[in-house]
């Protein structure tokens, strides 16, 4: 049977691959050649899964959610990330990389970060690894995410404001990759999300599968089996979906629905639905589904969400489009809020707004759910970071109904 895993090119169908910039091609190859043999060895495992469950708090708790299941007509259950250290899912996969770059004597960790969370949580394993760390954010998120940047910079990392751009996520990861290229030889770059080149993709998505590997025995322990009818994840790059998929992707029995930034509608002009408006290109070292002119222009993203307005998309997720393993569903940012004040006001958890576009996919289901389907959604994030934004338009008509 093919799996929609990466195969021994970096490839996931046509997507993946490593297209980077001749002074970094050493460091991708050190990388991929390291990355395997590091994290499937004993001593890493060890060191890893202890930091997971004495430091970052995992396992994470599988909720039922109670009235939002009643509201659906589903059993709705939420993969509870907004309690790990830090309140997102990042963690996961910042601990790992740390360790991964101190095995191989790396000695200054770069990042960059759109809502802040990939940001805080390299700033907190650099903090605890003893490590310089540098993370660039857009100034557009520098100053939408002001607490998030609070945070880095009191765990001692320099936030580095990126002004090239519309400012927001793909302009800090431009200016990552060019001070990757300016000191490769003592640099790490711990990358947020399941995009970059070969083997990041792959990585990313290893070192967050934690999150499908703990749904598969919790599932046992509350239904008596080990997978559920649907899982449901937000997508911008794509890391928590990555997580949230990995144990899953090739389980046919499993109904994948990735919920995307659609902003101010998918044909507005203002969107991030990159796999419903993105076409083939190559975007930060890696061929996927990109934003982009019919000349190959990057066209800026947008949305509500600091997390989610990225231009492309991971290659894992292009394919699983592409290859109808998944459906994904463009999620407008009024979709977005109305969905986090109604889990806020039914269970009394208030999500961050990339987390709110997954609950965004629920109404869209609705229809097609059934009293027995065993409905797992991400909950990636909480939602302290975005009350100001949630706080401006609580009073907007149709939020609160």
């Amino acid at each position: 049977m093919k799996s929609f895993l990466v195969d021994e090119n970096g490839f996931y169908g046509e997507f993946g691959g490593a297209y980077v910039p001749e002074i970094l091609y050493k460091c991708v190859e050190d990388l991929k050649k390291a990355y395997l043999p590091i994290i499937e060895s004993e001593e890493f495992k060890k060191e890893y899964n202890d930091l997971l469950r004495d430091y970052v708090g995992r396992p994470s708790p599988l909720y039922f959610s109670k009235r939002m299941s009643e509201k659906y007509g589903c059993k709705l259950y939420l993969k509870r990330e907004d309690l790990n250290h830090t309140g997102a899912h990042k963690i996961n996969n910042a601990i790992g990389q740390i360790l991964l770059a101190k095995k191989m004597g790396k000695t200054r960790i770069i990042a960059e970060t759109g809502a802040g969370q990939h940001g805080v949580a390299t700033a907190t394993v650099c903090a605890l690894m003893n490590m310089p760390c540098r993370v660039y954010m857009g100034a557009t998120d520098v100053k939408r995410q002001h607490v998030n940047v609070e945070r880095m910079k009191m765990l001692g990392a320099e936030v580095f404001p990126v002004e090239s751009g519309n400012m927001t996520l793909k302009d800090a990861t431009n200016e990552a990759i060019r001070d990757w290229c300016c000191h490769p030889a003592d640099t790490f770059y711990i990358i947020g999300s399941t995009v970059g080149p070969h083997p990041y993709p792959d990585m990313v998505a290893r070192l967050q599968s934690v999150i499908s590997k703990e749904i598969k025995w919790q599932l046992m322990e509350k239904e008596g089996r080990d997978y559920p009818d649907y899982l449901v994840a937000c997508v911008g790059g794509g890391s928590n979906a990555g997580g949230t998929v990995y144990h899953y992707v090739d389980d046919l029995r499993v109904k994948i629905v990735l919920a995307e930034a659609g902003g101010k509608g998918v044909d507005s002009g203002l969107t991030a639905a990159t796999i419903a408006a993105g076409t083939l290109g190559i975007l930060h070292g890696s061929r996927s589904l990109v934003m982009q002119t019919e000349d190959g222009q990057i066209i800026e993203p947008y949305s509500i969400s600091a997390g989610l307005d990225y231009p492309g998309v991971g290659p894992l997720h292009a394919n699983m489009a592409q290859q109808h393993r998944a459906t994904v569903l463009p999620i407008n940012d009024d979709e977005a809020l109305r969905a986090a004040f109604e889990l806020t006001r039914l269970e009394g958890i208030i999500p961050a707004l990339e987390s709110a576009h997954a609950l965004g996919a629920l109404p869209h289901l609705k229809g097609q759910l059934k009293p027995e389907d065993v409905v797992v959604l991400t909950v990636s994030g909480r939602g302290d970071k975005d009350l100001d934004t949630y706080l401006a338009h609580k009073d907007d008509p149709g939020i609160l109904d």
